[in-house]
């Protein structure tokens, strides 16, 4: 499957929550999902007609859904980051969580460089990320401790990049990161742990889809 291409804000109210694919947007009260939070289309409102009851399967099939819309993975890359973080040892849903919390196009999301994980992911493949003193330009890219992530020099300048600093509502950085703004750098200092992970999802639910 093809990576979607369409309205994000459609993505948000199809899982009736925020996934924050649109940066400052997300954040001010233009939300879609502040404004109509149902899903787009004919019957998204209405639920066309009478309510039905939601299976198990549907459950973790909206969870699998809203979790791979929010990191910006195609299928077939989140099966694929589900099966590896399976093999490793402790809570496969916290591997999981982990996993893409750790990929490159994150990292850059979270540290404040890019105001959306989509930005993200055009920096890095533009080769304006380096990774200890690097240039990667793969998103998927796995971060570990240790690994410094930084704007490359000659791209720290560039307007995306100051505004997404800028962007004081995104608040600190998670704890496991150490950011320098003015050298628009970080470290990854520590593998997070799941309550570190802010991530509102039922992981055990994915672990559940992917286990039948």
């Amino acid at each position: 499957m093809s990576r979607y291409t369409g309205p994000s804000c459609r993505q948000c109210r199809r899982e009736s929550t925020k996934l924050f694919l649109k940066g400052t947007k997300c954040l001010t009260e233009k939300c879609p999902v502040e404004r109509r939070p149902y899903p787009a289309g004919q019957h998204g409102q209405s639920g066309g007609g009478r309510p039905r009851k939601t299976s198990e399967y549907a459950k973790q099939l909206r969870e699998k859904q809203k979790v791979k819309r929010m990191y910006g993975l195609t299928e077939r890359q989140f099966r694929n980051t589900f099966e590896t973080a399976s093999l490793e040892p402790g809570v496969k849903g916290t591997n999981l969580l982990v996993a893409l919390e750790t990929r490159l196009d994150n990292i850059v999301y979270r540290m404040g460089f890019a105001p959306s994980r989509k930005a993200g992911r055009q920096l890095i493949r533009h080769g304006h990320v380096e990774v200890n003193g690097r240039r990667v330009d793969v998103p998927s890219f796995h971060v570990v401790p240790g690994h410094e992530v930084r704007v490359a020099e000659g791209s720290r300048e560039m307007v995306s990049v100051k505004a997404a600093q800028e962007q004081a509502s995104r608040g600190a950085p998670v704890a496991w990161l150490n950011v320098d703004a003015d050298k628009v750098a970080g470290r990854l200092v520590e593998r997070p742990t799941r309550e570190a992970i802010p991530v509102n999802a039922q992981e055990q639910l994915i672990v559940e889809l992917y286990s039948k």
